[in-house]
């Protein structure tokens, strides 16, 4: 068990971070997490896949959080929107601050499904059997959460270009 806090808990904390959007909660559920994998620490059968598991540990603690109380908003996510398929331009910067709130803004199941594809590099088939969904299901709410993604970033950067404070360009 040693072992895995110390390979897997900055990680693990990264993600915990990422869901909940606070350092309390993130510590809290990087606890929990890993409290949980102690008391079912003979169900991991491959060690190379400890990373994962740890994932859908922490997963299912957060989702459960959610289900008990209000959502909580994520903070930084490092989502490589080049990995996202948009008809953007390419020399278009994606302001971090900016993609934090639009990820705010989104449903938690969407939040929660672009996390699992973009920093967990999970699979369709991986998310279908972690969130017990058809695979179909998981590709058009992935579909639909990027789009909303997109919308969010997309009007954030209108109104920012259209504001009075906006410098004028020639």
């Amino acid at each position: 068990m040693e072992m895995l806090v110390a390979d897997y808990l900055p990680a693990v904390y990264r993600y915990a971070f990422r869901l909940s959007g606070t350092g309390a909660d993130a510590e809290d559920l990087s606890q929990q997490a890993f409290l949980i994998a102690q008391q079912r620490l003979e169900q991991l059968r491959e060690p190379a896949k400890a990373r994962a598991w740890l994932f859908a540990i922490l997963r299912s603690c957060f989702l459960k959080r959610l289900r008990k109380s209000s959502p909580r908003m994520a903070w930084d996510l490092d989502l490589d929107l080049a990995q996202v398929p948009s008809p953007w331009k390419e020399d278009i910067e994606v302001d971090k601050e900016a993609l934090q709130i639009a990820l705010e803004e989104l449903p938690d199941h969407d939040r929660t499904i672009l996390l699992m594809f973009y920093f967990e590099d999970a699979s369709y088939k991986q998310i279908a059997e972690m969130l017990d969904l058809k695979m179909g299901t998981v590709m058009s709410r992935l579909s639909r959460a990027k789009d909303r993604l997109r919308q969010r970033l997309t009007s954030r950067t209108e109104y920012r270009d259209r504001s009075p404070s906006a410098e004028k360009r020639p």
